[in-house]
């Protein structure tokens, strides 16, 4: 080991110690152990594989899906210091092959690269002669076919085990059922089961639901009663403009944020919203992902989820400083039928996926048998207007035909503009002296890009133009010459979606789609939805419910609606555990009655008594035959 973590920790992040389980973690992987991190929203998984790669000799392979998430981890490594690059589907064959270079042969210690780009052979080659200390899975989740956001491409990540035998495997998620954890452990290959698991309880955090047909009023009325920072989640585009309107004509600050955006409009709304100008933030799903904002009071769902994975960790960015905060349900009655609605949606018929999928190779002009590896810009509506097809419908074979692996689609990128020099300081230098007219400008983007002789890094024309007081074209027109004359490599920004496919082209009469599969999901999804509806009308402690799904025991929170309404604080885990217990031992003997069972504690429990019964019933620990108590076997 080239450094102690904790030196590590100060000498990069600043902080004297570690959060709960980093350090279990970390020496879990340092120690040579394949190892499984379940760790809540904001409970610094990243750290786990950062801090052991900057340890040892070599670098850490990170394979991540969120292109979005990868950028922003490389950015702020780069702010620290720390030599991190990022691979992923849409990137030229030049800007891969040089980041590779630079692997093999430079002092990077953090790729990130999505799994489709790691089963390509170009990475596959190259790997085999880098020095890995460690590859960390991030949304390991994504590997089991139990879990609510399956994606294909992570099975084959245990592929890349046989190039690089000995290197531990560190698999991270912040969702996953006992269920999903071992099928995690068992795709990855893990020799034995190794987990370190946080306590997904959160006291802090106050978990409400409320029924109710006016959701705009209830949330305004939310909004104004609790101070500070909140997020509104919303279903779709449109109701985040509505929300975010509704919310200004009532004179509380906030925005609207969604995928459909620019790059530009996305970061200038998260950036108000992180600094606190703006208060509220209305948005879809696509907003969180890696957002580190402690000071969020409250989390609004406007609509019933689709899975109380997704639920649990769109909440759970309230309260990550420890304060009183809130997550809060609005369950309306029509929201079982919408998401009836979308359920029914988001498994097409197999024709229709097959014609989506025939639009596809005809809109790229893909001959049959061409296409693997290759990604392209996609425009979604006019995909869907070219070829006469429903938007809504399109999107979720789009979804099928990735989950079965033959696509891969981007979302919306917004990559902005960057570019690495290819040629040394010294014949650049020597360049300018021959193109004085081109000094200027050459020297403004080394100013403004560090690390361009190292890594492609990010550059705004428009900002350059301004600084400079001249044209963006004449801007445009440089990047162009210097890419032409070979001495950088210029990518302009991209803000469309992509298609990566990840197999050749078939006719679509001969797509293979695994139909056991496609209805095993489908089986899995209509689960997921129904326990997001339990949840919404249970009359259990509402933290109880959560942590019971994801397999945590936990006792009544006494802070939700469900323990409010009941009258009563929560109680000590120790005393709810102690009673439990003797209650169970009592009715082990012989079915007791209401009354029989509390005249075996004294008259000063009665209080206590009831309330851990009730939450027996409830959990169904215990059930109520013939006016006696029996324990439910």
């Amino acid at each position: 080991m080239v450094e102690e973590p904790v030196n590590i920790l100060r000498k990069y992040w600043q902080f004297d110690s570690f959060r709960p389980m980093q350090s279990e973690i970390i020496s879990s992987v340092l120690g040579g152990k394949d190892t499984l991190a379940l760790l809540p929203t904001g409970g610094g998984k990243s750290i786990c594989f950062q801090v052991p790669a900057m340890c040892q000799e070599g670098l850490c392979l990170v394979v991540s899906p969120l292109i979005a998430l990868m950028k922003d981890q490389v950015e702020n490594l780069r702010k620290l210091k720390i030599s991190a690059e990022a691979l992923h589907s849409g990137m030229k064959y030049q800007e891969i092959d040089r980041i590779l270079d630079n692997c093999v042969y430079g002092n990077v210690k953090l790729l990130y690269l999505s799994p489709e780009r790691l089963k390509t052979e170009i990475v596959r080659v190259r790997v085999r002669q880098m020095k890995v200390n460690l590859v960390a899975v991030d949304e390991a989740h994504c590997i089991s076919q139990w879990g609510y956001d399956f994606r294909p491409s992570y099975l084959e990540i245990a592929n890349i085990r046989e190039l690089l035998p000995g290197t531990p495997v560190l698999a991270l998620t912040a969702t996953a059922t006992k269920r999903v954890a071992g099928d995690i452990q068992e795709k990855l290959l893990f020799p034995t089961s190794n987990i370190f698991q946080e306590s997904f309880k959160r006291p802090n955090l106050a978990f409400v639901v409320f029924h109710e047909e006016n959701k705009m009023g209830k949330m305004l009325d939310i909004i104004q009663k609790v101070a500070g920072s909140a997020i509104v989640y919303a279903s779709n585009r449109k109701m985040t403009k509505d929300v975010a309107r509704f919310l200004i004509q009532h004179k509380i600050s906030a925005d609207y944020y969604h995928a459909g955006l620019t790059s530009e409009q996305r970061s200038t709304k998260q950036d108000s919203w992180l600094s606190g100008k703006t208060r509220v933030i209305a948005c879809t799903n696509a907003f969180g992902m890696g957002i580190d904002k402690p000071n969020v009071r409250t989390v609004v769902h406007m609509q019933l989820p689709e899975s109380l994975e997704a639920y649990f960790q769109e909440a759970g960015r309230a309260g990550r400083d420890g304060k009183k905060s809130f997550a809060v349900l609005l369950y309306g009655a029509s929201d079982e039928k919408t998401l009836q609605r979308h359920f029914e949606l988001a498994f097409p018929e197999l024709q229709e996926i097959r014609q989506v999928y025939r639009a596809l190779g005809s809109y790229f002009q893909l001959a049959t048998g061409a296409g693997e590896g290759q990604s392209f810009d996609f425009d979604m509506p006019e995909f869907c207007r070219n070829f006469k097809l429903d938007p809504l419908k399109t999107y979720s074979c789009l979804k099928v035909l990735e989950q079965d692996g033959w696509i891969f689609s981007t979302g919306n990128l917004n990559q902005p503009s960057s570019f690495t020099v290819l040629i040394s300081r010294e014949k650049l230098y020597d360049y300018q002296l021959k193109n004085p007219q081109l000094d200027l400008i050459i020297k403004t983007l080394l100013r403004v890009s560090e690390g361009a002789f190292h890594h492609y890094t990010s550059i705004n024309e428009n900002s350059i133009a301004r600084f400079l007081n001249i044209p963006v074209n004449r801007i445009l027109a440089v990047l162009n010459l210097l890419k032409k004359e070979n001495i950088i490599d210029y990518q302009p920004a991209r803000d469309k979606p992509q298609i990566f496919f990840t197999k050749e082209r078939v006719d679509a009469g001969n797509l293979d789609l695994d139909t056991k599969l496609y209805e095993f999901r489908k089986e899995r999804h209509r689960e997921r939805m129904q326990q997001a509806v339990a949840y919404a009308k249970t009359t259990t402690c509402r933290s109880m419910q959560l942590l019971a799904y994801f397999g945590e025991k936990s006792t009544p929170c006494g802070i939700c609606d469900v323990c409010l309404s009941r009258g009563e604080p929560g109680l000590k885990t120790e005393d709810y555990e102690r009673y439990r217990t003797k209650i169970m031992e009592l009715l082990k003997r012989e079915p007791l009655t209401e009354k029989q069972l509390l005249e075996s504690f004294g008259s000063n429990r009665r209080s206590t008594i009831l309330k851990v019964l009730a939450y027996m019933l409830d959990e169904r620990q215990v059930v109520k035959k013939d006016d006696k108590l029996h324990i439910e076997y």
